[in-house]
């Protein structure tokens, strides 16, 4: 990690070093006044001087500094996440399609435990917002879709993730038991972020790298990481904090791969290969529906041929159909998918 300025640091940095930049900026909160509980304790709110701006413009153009220095250092093909509240994410999401990114998704962190509002004058506030951007529209990403769906009961991941805030155990404390950092961020957060976004061995770049969190979440799954600092505190905490990561084996990093990114494998070459010789007959997955295989790797039925998913579609009255699963042949007395064939033919080719 380094010590020092953001803006400063990373002019230093060399120009596309990095595959992702997640950045957690000062929200600069504005709090007027002590917020008490209603038995008079104060809470320990976000007051830090590091987060005391004069004026919104001078937010604004902290702001645009930071953003320009971090797209510099983003790759062509990376991404980058910001998080914030509602005292600075608009302004920083009106700055972010000014110099050129485009925002992907806006994904809400739903807070299971929020703080209370303990003057009773507003909603509590439960949550924060992410901005997921890329540098250009026209730009490929990695986006692990698979795997978020995986991590989701295999449901699509969607844009409200429920998470807790950072506490028990996970909250870092100092030397007189207060908190080490005032915004430290849960690692279920970071976690989620770094696999959706990166591949094992990327780098990212964390500009606020407070108490360590993007660090520590990187190393175990296998990411490079650079963080800048400003407050020596903080970069104290966070070495410290990193240095008693163990990163998980190579064996378990990988994630679920997209099956956009595999290699397209038509029919025809099960066909040609001999995996499936002509005149195999194939049976739906619900055992009625049958077809033969023809030489050119296109299915006939009773009255129709064409493609394995034309005639997957046929037989079952549907518009469309992906005939990798819904076609079986047998082996060995069992009824299996004829994906298995073409994953067969991609280990080959991996």
């Amino acid at each position: 990690m380094i010590e020092g300025d953001c803006v400063e640091r990373m002019k230093a940095l060399p120009e596309g070093c990095a595959d992702l930049v997640f950045a957690d900026p000062p929200y600069n909160m504005q709090l007027r006044g002590e917020l008490r509980r209603p038995d008079q304790s104060k809470v320990d709110a976000v007051d830090d001087h590091w987060d005391q701006f004069s004026s919104f413009e001078a937010y604004d153009h902290f702001t645009r500094e930071w953003l320009t220095a971090a797209r510099r250092c983003l790759k062509d093909t990376g991404s980058l996440w910001v998080i914030g509240s509602y005292h600075n994410i608009f302004r920083v999401g009106a700055a972010l399609q000014d110099l050129g990114f485009w925002i992907l998704n806006d994904v809400v962190w739903r807070k299971s435990n929020p703080m209370p509002n303990f003057k009773g004058r507003r909603f509590t506030n439960a949550h924060e917002t992410l901005i997921w951007a890329t540098k250009n529209p026209e730009q490929k990403y990695t986006f692990n879709y698979e795997a978020m769906k995986a991590l989701n009961d295999e449901l699509q991941m969607r844009s409200d993730w429920t998470l807790p805030i950072c506490a028990g155990h996970e909250r870092l404390k100092n030397a007189d038991g207060q908190k080490a950092h005032s915004t430290q961020k849960p690692e279920a957060l970071l976690h989620r972020v770094i696999v959706s976004s990166t591949k094992p061995g990327d780098v990212i770049l964390d500009p606020f790298f407070g108490s360590g969190t993007t660090g520590a979440v990187a190393k175990r799954l296998g990411r490079h990481f650079i963080g800048i600092e400003r407050e020596k505190v903080y970069a104290d905490v966070a070495r410290a904090r990193i240095a008693e990561i163990i990163p998980a084996g190579s064996e378990v990093l990988e994630v679920t791969k997209s099956k956009r990114a595999e290699p397209r494998i038509p029919f025809g070459w099960v066909v040609e290969r001999g995996l499936l010789p002509v005149g195999t007959v194939l049976k739906g997955t619900r055992q009625h529906q049958t077809a033969k295989v023809r030489a050119d790797g296109t299915l006939v039925c009773a009255n129709a041929s064409g493609s394995i998913h034309q005639m997957g579609a046929h037989v079952q009255g549907l518009d469309a159909c992906n005939g990798w699963t819904f076609w079986q042949f047998e082996t060995n007395g069992t009824w299996v998918p004829i994906d298995v064939l073409r994953q067969q033919l991609r280990s080959g080719l991996s």
